[in-house]
């Protein structure tokens, strides 16, 4: 019998200092810099130390 809560992963986080993009990529098992429409990386500052927005709005318990 399922308990019907599930377990969910972000799958995009931004960098709250620099802007930086990262999408995770299910092939290799890690975040990859987004690109954005134009197919330019969203890298931010490559000195930022990224500070990742994981207390916004993401819920990881879906129920």
């Amino acid at each position: 019998m399922s308990s019907g809560v599930r377990l969910r992963r972000p799958t995009d986080r931004t960098c709250e200092r620099c802007g930086r993009r990262e999408a995770w990529c299910d092939d290799s098992e890690s975040w990859r810099v987004a690109v954005d429409d134009a197919e330019k990386p969203q890298t931010g500052s490559v000195h930022c130390i990224h500070e990742w927005d994981i207390n916004g709005t993401f819920l990881p318990i879906e129920g």
